[in-house]
Formats: C-alpha cells, structure tokens, sequence
C-alpha cells in the first residue's frame, strides 16, 4: 500500500497582516473612496489573518507588469522549492538518491524547462529522476499529485516519488483595470511551498504516515467557465465564479459523499478540504452535512497563510500529522480546480 510518509511546508520570509496587504493595494487597484472601502472590506471578509509574500510587500505598490513578475518567478519558485523537497526529504528519513519521481505542480508560473529542473539539481536528486511537471490543475493539484505518486508507488514496493507543489500567486495579482474577481483573489491567496513523500510497500514498513487507500477524481467540463485563468498580454486574468460556493455544496460534496458511502466510508476521524475561502469551506460542510467545526483545520490553514493554491491541503495535512492518531483511523483529503475538477483520498494511518 502507498503510503505519505512525509510532509514539508514552506513559505516565503515576507509575512504580512491582511490589513496592512490591503493598504499597500489601496493605491494600485483603486480610483476613489468607494473603491478603496470596497477593497477594505472584500479582503476583512476573506477569513485570511496573514499571508507571507514572496517579494517585500514594498514591491508589490508599484505595477511591475507581468513580464517582470515572471521573470522573477523562477528563482523565487526554485528556493522554495528547494527548502521543501529538502524538507520533506529528511523527514522521510530519505535521500535524494532514493527519489525515483519528482511531480512538480504550479498554477502561478509558465516556463520551459519548468523549475523542478532546477530544484532538482540543487537538491541532489539522480539525473535518472523522472519528472513530471504539471499546471492546470490549479487548487485541484495537490491532492491529485498525491493520487498520480501513490499509483507510481503502488507498484515499486521500494519507490520514493515526491509531489512538490510551489504557488507565488501574489505574482500573477492584476492591478491594471481590475474586476471584482481580482480584488478578491488580490485578498485571498499567498505564496508558499509543500512537498510530500510517497512510498512503496517496503519503504513503507516502519515509517509512521498515512496509506493511501483509494483516490478519486471527478471533472465538470459544463462548469469550464466557473474557475480558472486566461492568459492575456497583461497576464493572469482569474476567472473566479461566485457561484462556485454553491457548486460546491449542491455538487461536488454531496458527489464526493457518496463515494465514500460506497466505500463504506462515510465518517472519517478527519478532514482535509482545500482552504479556498470561508464561502467554500462552509460549503463544504453544508454539502457533506458536516457539523461546525469539522473544517477547522482548513480554516486555520486559510486564516493564517490564505489559499496556496495547489499546496494548500499540503499545508494543512501537515498541520495535523504529529496530532495523536488511531491505527486504521481515515482522513478524507479533498480539493477543487479548474475544470472543474475534484480531487479526492481516502487516508488511512498506520504506525508502522
């Protein structure tokens, strides 16, 4: 059985409250009073505490251009990156020679070579490693990083594969003639990396974690239009529905709920949805018929660091690996992207 062994995340130094983000915004993305207060208040409602920034926020107040930002973005990304395979690595108790697969995800940046090349040289993983880049999947990424790792693993009892996810959204925030998509998404994501080790049946024995007993992927291709980016000459536009807290609750939980009744799996000990705002989250809950409370830790992941994008639910299943665990006990780890595209395991702990 597959089985996570390890997970490491990552943020960048620049850590910032949301209020004093939103003021450094004021000025670029608003002409008046109304607009101003407008922003004030969009991002006081995003359930985002802090977030940490790739670059100091003092650059972020004056318009760069998206030619610039992604010029910045590879050695920005690769840092990270680097800090968290390392990470993740030693957690693990592996080596980088051990790694048979390196699946990169990033939705916040566009390149070729992507940076997994790179983050794989200075990280001293064998020239034999087989890398698999993705982008697309957007917030979906994480949780179908760990799925695609698991399926290599299921058949290299000693297999070493690792999922590293790496978003720099504050790089792809469109200030020139914003829409009201903008300026939510300008208040709800952040910067940050995670890495997570996924083993094979022998590597597995003796390392506490999590197996990975089944995994699911759902798409909507009728819902394409409901979230996701288009590329421009002015860069990243975000596409950011706001109908997606409904499709949420009236679709993809009540479908992810009964495939876990199927499986017989209908009350898992935990929980781990995709932080990607208190209006998702809370839907999430509605549609699975979860009492309040029950996504706390993915609240907590989106109060403190905001929606990572792909990494987000890396960030929280780490949040809650050293929390005492039962043998057998189930997590449920779940997130949505473009596609619409729904992501879903079922983890199962073992102690050895």
């Amino acid at each position: 059985m597959p089985r996570i062994t390890a997970v490491h995340p990552v943020l960048p130094a620049h850590r910032h409250e949301q209020a004093d983000i939103a003021e450094a915004l004021v000025g670029l993305m608003t002409s008046g009073p109304g607009e101003a207060e407008l922003l004030r208040r969009v991002h006081a409602a995003c359930g985002v505490r802090t977030r940490h920034l790739a670059r100091p926020l003092a650059d972020y107040t004056r318009r760069s251009g998206f030619d610039a930002a992604q010029q910045a973005y590879p050695e920005l990304a690769t840092g990270l990156g680097v800090r968290a395979l390392e990470g993740a690595l030693d957690r693990a108790g592996v080596g980088p020679a051990d790694v048979g697969l390196l699946l990169f995800t990033t939705v916040t940046g566009v390149g070729a070579p992507s940076v997994d090349a790179t983050v794989a040289a200075r990280a001293g993983l064998t020239p034999h490693v087989l890398r698999w880049p993705s982008f697309g999947l957007g917030c979906a990424a994480g949780a179908g990083g760990l799925a695609l790792a698991a399926d290599w693993a299921r058949s290299r009892p000693d297999g070493v594969a690792v999922v590293l996810a790496v978003e720099l959204c504050s790089l792809t925030v469109r200030t020139e003639h914003p829409e009201r998509a903008d300026v939510v998404a300008a208040g709800l994501f952040g910067d940050g990396a995670a890495a997570a080790v996924v083993v094979g049946d022998d590597r597995a024995a003796g390392h506490p974690g999590h197996d990975v007993l089944a995994a699911r992927s759902h798409l909507y291709p009728e819902e394409t239009a409901a979230l996701g980016f288009e590329l421009s000459a002015a860069g990243f536009r975000i596409v950011l529905s706001p109908r997606m807290p409904g499709l949420v609750r009236d679709r993809l939980a009540p479908d992810l709920a009964a495939w876990l009744r199927d499986r017989g799996e209908d009350v898992p000990a935990d929980w781990v949805v995709h932080s990607g705002g208190p209006a998702v989250i809370d839907a999430y809950e509605d549609g699975l018929g979860l009492a309040r409370g029950r996504l706390d830790p993915s609240r907590q992941t989106l109060a403190e660091v905001g929606n990572l994008s792909s990494a987000a639910v890396l960030h929280t299943l780490a949040a809650g690996w050293d929390r005492p665990h039962g043998s057998g006990d189930r997590t449920v780890l779940a997130a949505v992207g473009p596609g619409i595209s729904a992501q879903s395991l079922v983890l199962g702990w073992s102690a050895s």
